[in-house]
C-alpha cells in the first residue's frame, strides 16, 4: 500500500483514523493550519482514456452537479467490448469507498474487473467518483484548496450526491437502476435507502464488504491506535483536506508503525487483514492511482460510527449545535430497518475481512431481518479479505457472476 515502513494508505486508512480522530466529537468549522496539497503525481488523464478506452470499449465521460454545487465525473461504459444492437441495456451504478476513486473498479484485465464483465454481461455501467477525488475536485463556487470545500462527511453524500447520481442515470436513461456498492459505498446507499431517497429509481443493490456496523474491526493498526492514543495526536488533523499521500498522514503512520508488535511492511495485511487473491501487478496498478483525498471531517464521522456503535448523523460534539442542525440533542439514527422490505439486496461478505468484520455484518443482517423472504441474498466468502472483492483475481467465479445473475433475475 506504499512504501514498506510507513507508506501510503488506501481504501481501509478509515480502520486506522477511526480509532485516531474520532473520539471528541470535533465541530465542522474551518480548521486552522493550511490545506494538504492536492497529489501533485495525479494524471491529468481521464479514467475512460486511461482505464477503459484501451481496452477497446466505449467509454463517455460526465459531470454531474449536486444541489449544493459539488460537480462529481462519472465514466460511462454503454456496452461491451463487442459491439452489438441491444437497446435498453439496464444500468449499473458502481459508487467506491473511501479514499479511492472509481478506478478501482478497473484494476484487473477486463476478464476480472466488475464493470468490464458487467459491461460484457448486457448492462450499461455508469461509475462514480467521490467528491474530493482527483476527478471531482470542482464545485460551482467553492474553490478545492479552501477549506470550505472540505467542510463535509459521508451524511453530505448520502443526502446530496448518491441522490444527483442517481437522478442523473435515471434521467439519462430512463431506466430504474441497479447499484454496486464497495465498503463506505455501501454505508452511502443503505443510509439513503434507510431514508427511502430515491427509491422509486432503484432496482437492486449489490453490498460487496457491506460498512455500517464497525465496532468490531481487528486490524493490528487500529488495535495498537487505540493503545497508544493521546489527546495531542489530534494536532496532526489541523487540516481540511485528508491528503494520505500528505506530510502529516505519512508522519502519523511512522508513528504508529514503530509501535512494538506492528508490522506495517505489509500494510495491506496491517490495515485490512489477510486478502486471499491478490496479484502483485493490480496493487502497483493500485498504487500507482490511488490513495485519493477525502475531507477530514469524514475520517472523524466514521471514526464516531466505531466509538457510539451505531449508524447515525454527524455529531456536532455539543447538545447546542446537534439541536441547531437537528432539532434534537443527539444526531437522528439511521434505521437500516426501515429499508423497503420488497427493495432486492445482494450481500457479500468474507470471513478474513478485518475492517467489514462477521460480527458487525451480522448486526448488519440483524437489522434487516423483517426483510422480505427472498429478496435478500447473502454470501459469505470464508477465505475473502476486504480488498478481494475489488482487486481478487478469483472474484469474477466467486462474486461477479452471483452479482450479474442477481442484476439479471430483477430486470
Amino acid at each position: 500500500m506504499g512504501r514498506a515502513g510507513t507508506g501510503s494508505s488506501c481504501i481501509v486508512m478509515i480502520s486506522l483514523l477511526a480509532v485516531v480522530v474520532g473520539v471528541a466529537g470535533a465541530g465542522r468549522q474551518p480548521f486552522r493550519r493550511h490545506l494538504a496539497a492536492a497529489d501533485a503525481d495525479a494524471s491529468p488523464v481521464g479514467i475512460c482514456a486511461s482505464a477503459v478506452a484501451i481496452h477497446g470499449y466505449k467509454c463517455q465521460e460526465f459531470d454531474v452537479k449536486t444541489d449544493n454545487g459539488y460537480i462529481l465525473n462519472l465514466q460511462r461504459i454503454p456496452q461491451g467490448v463487442v459491439p452489438d444492437n441491444s437497446t435498453n441495456r439496464p444500468p449499473v451504478v458502481l459508487q467506491h469507498g473511501v479514499l479511492v476513486d472509481g478506478v478501482t473498479w478497473l484494476l484487473n484485465s477486463p476478464q476480472q474487473s466488475l464493470a468490464f464483465i458487467l459491461a460484457d454481461s448486457g448492462f450499461d455501467v455508469w461509475i462514480v467518483n467521490a467528491r474530493g477525488t482527483r476527478f471531482s475536485r470542482k464545485h460551482a463556487s467553492l474553490d478545492p484548496n479552501k477549506s470550505e470545500f472540505w467542510n463535509w462527511t459521508w451524511d453530505d453524500l448520502v443526502a446530496h450526491d448518491l441522490p444527483a447520481v442517481f437522478g442523473f442515470v435515471h434521467q439519462q436513461t430512463g431506466q430504474k437502476i441497479h447499484y454496486v456498492g464497495h465498503s463506505m459505498g455501501t454505508l452511502m446507499a443503505l443510509a439513503m435507502f434507510s431514508e427511502g431517497k430515491q427509491i422509486n429509481m432503484v432496482k437492486s443493490a449489490a453490498l460487496l464488504s457491506p460498512i455500517a456496523y464497525l465496532s468490531h474491526m481487528t486490524t493490528k493498526l487500529c488495535v495498537v491506535a487505540a493503545k497508544a492514543f493521546m489527546g495531542e495526536m489530534t494536532s496532526f488533523f489541523g487540516f481540511a483536506e485528508f491528503n494520505p499521500k500528505g506530510q502529516a498522514v505519512e508522519s502519523l503512520l511512522k508513528y504508529f508503525c514503530a509501535q512494538p508488535g506492528v508490522d506495517c511492511y505489509d500494510m495491506l495485511t496491517a490495515l485490512t487483514g489477510t486478502n486471499c487473491c491478490l496479484n502483485a501487478s493490480t496493487i502497483q496498478y493500485f498504487l500507482k492511482n490511488e490513495p485519493q483525498s477525502t475531507s477530514t471531517l469524514n475520517l472523524v464521522h466514521f471514526a464516531q460510527t466505531v466509538r457510539d456503535g451505531i449508524v447515525r448523523k454527524y455529531d456536532y460534539g455539543k447538545t447546542k449545535e446537534n439541536q441547531g442542525h437537528y432539532g434534537q440533542p443527539k444526531p437522528p439514527v439511521y434505521n437500516l430497518s426501515n429499508i423497503p422490505h420488497d427493495l432486492p439486496l445482494f450481500l457479500s461478505y468474507g470471513g478474513q475481512d478485518a475492517l467489514s468484520d462477521v460480527k458487525d455484518v451480522q448486526t448488519l443482517l440483524d437489522a434487516l431481518r423483517s426483510h422480505d423472504v427472498g429478496k435478500l441474498h447473502v454470501q459469505y466468502v470464508e477465505d475473502y479479505g476486504h480488498l478481494d472483492f475489488i482487486m481478487g483475481v478469483t472474484a469474477k467465479d466467486v462474486v461477479y457472476n452471483q452479482v450479474a445473475s442477481f442484476f439479471k433475475n430483477y430486470n
